[in-house]
């Protein structure tokens, strides 16, 4: 019997509830929790999917994950991509195929990484065009880490003086500033296998036991087409098979905020009863489907396969308007 096996930490509602919902669909298919000790450069292949919760933490978990891909496991997320992958890039990316993004930029370390110097930084400008940046993102704005999660080093800024102070904190991390669109409306949304959305009411300014919004109140029609459409489409250029992507809304436009959680929350305690359901079931479902299918993730595991063109910048890029001759 092909087994499902689960990757996490320090959850405590999830796992057990997937393990269960998977071993109850009576699929042909057994879930059960990962163990592993020393792992052997030719290790057998043990399970045909693996759901990571834990890797992002753990690089000895990640080089196991990279290693079972190449013994032909179906890994979610693929541990190649979501090495490499980072948050500046997504916001590149997402601009490139027409998604809503507020104007980003990435900028240097505030003191130097480890084991370099000023001599290792000679390509950087100095002074840097700081009136350029500021003139392009304008304020307010926030300043946060290029990769990371968990609203971990965000900073509200208003003005130069306040980007400054806290800029000033970041030591070596590499940090982006984007503005800060104004939000209405705010929605995270699970996406589960390229296809499935469930788009919950959420409330970053709140505590955070108190931020998925109880009753998620439905969104108008128009913004649910739009959310689902665009968190679709974010998924599949990136190749994650399970993600939350986060809009915040401003003027009627949903601006993806946030869409780099390849391990999403998904405590009870946390997301409440009904998405937790939600994204069991999903999840689930998805699994049992790749375990089952014919797919060979040692055929994906080159970097061209994540990045050709073809595959995602055609899917929302607009066609280019024709030139129109001014009138006399």
């Amino acid at each position: 019997m092909k087994k499902i096996g689960i990757l996490f930490g320090m959850e405590n509602t999830f796992p057990p509830a997937l393990v269960e919902k998977i071993n109850s669909m009576n699929a042909g298919v057994e879930a059960e929790f990962v163990k592993i000790g020393g792992i052997r450069m030719d290790e057998p292949k043990k399970y045909a999917v693996i759901i990571d919760r834990i890797s992002q933490d753990i690089p000895f978990y990640r080089a196991y994950l990279k290693n079972a891909m190449l013994q032909g496991t179906i890994v979610i997320n693929n541990p190649f991509w979501w090495t490499a992958d980072d948050k500046f890039f997504n916001y590149a990316m997402a601009h490139k195929i027409g998604v809503a993004i507020p104007p980003t930029v990435i900028l240097p370390h505030q003191k130097h990484p480890p084991d370099t110097t000023d001599q290792s930084m000679r390509n950087l400008l100095f002074p840097l065009n700081w009136d350029e940046l500021f003139s392009y993102v304008g304020f307010p704005a926030f300043l946060k880490p290029y990769s990371g999660g968990g609203w971990k080093h965000v900073y509200k800024v208003h003005s130069p003086e306040e980007f400054f102070h806290f800029y000033n904190q970041t030591g070596d991390l590499c940090m982006t500033l984007q503005h800060g669109v104004e939000f209405e409306e705010y929605f995270r949304c699970y996406v589960v296998g390229q296809e499935k959305v469930h788009i919950m009411r959420y409330d970053p300014k709140a505590p955070f036991h108190e931020r998925y919004v109880k009753g998620n109140p439905a969104p108008s029609a128009k913004m649910k087409e739009r959310v689902e459409k665009d968190a679709i489409t974010l998924c599949k250029a990136l190749g994650y098979d399970l993600n939350t992507v986060e809009f915040a809304v401003e003027g009627e436009v949903p601006y993806a905020i946030d869409f780099m959680n390849p391990a999403p929350d998904a405590e009870v305690t946390s997301v409440g009863q009904e998405n937790f359901q939600w994204v069991i079931n999903a999840v689930a479902e998805m699994a049992v489907k790749k375990a089952l299918s014919d797919e060979k993730p040692y055929e994906e595991m080159r970097w061209a396969s994540f990045l050709s063109g073809p595959k995602w910048v055609d899917i929302r890029t607009p066609k280019p308007r024709k030139k129109v001759a001014a009138k006399e």
